[in-house]
């Protein structure tokens, strides 16, 4: 079951992070809100898998293990990616569909829902801490 459980953490922490994406998203929207499904929102499914993996290996292997350090850096440069990079392409889309419509000569649109808030981020890292942990203790 150990083993079984790097590949069913980071599964279940995207499950759950977008089970509760779109709960927050159709609870917001007052509707189902299965267009918001995508990049950006609370909580962040990048962070919650990342942050999933990095729990479960210092919980299995322990915090010095080398494994859990390479989880960590990649936990950091998933998270700056997504609240630095990310976000900037998201504010990018959202001046460039501005111009568009004032010129109206494309009809394409660009998706402007991208990369996190840092609370967003923060509750991603919290649901794959969770996720992580309860797997963790099970295995």
């Amino acid at each position: 079951m150990k083993y079984f459980s790097y590949l069913l953490t980071p599964f279940l922490a995207w499950l759950i992070a977008g089970i509760l994406k779109f709960l927050i998203n159709s609870l917001r929207a007052r509707r189902f809100a299965f267009d918001l499904i995508g990049y950006g929102g609370l909580p962040s499914n990048h962070s919650a898998i990342v942050s999933s993996m990095a729990t479960l290996i210092g919980l299995n292997e322990g915090i010095q293990n080398p494994a859990f350090g390479v989880a960590v850096a990649l936990a950091f440069i998933v998270i700056l990616d997504a609240s630095s990079l990310r976000r900037q392409v998201g504010k990018h889309a959202i001046a460039i569909n501005k111009l568009n419509n004032l010129t109206n000569q494309n009809p394409s649109f660009l998706r402007e829902r991208m990369g996190h808030t840092r609370v967003e981020i923060f509750a991603g890292v919290l649901v794959g801490y969770v996720v992580g942990y309860l797997v963790g203790s099970l295995s």
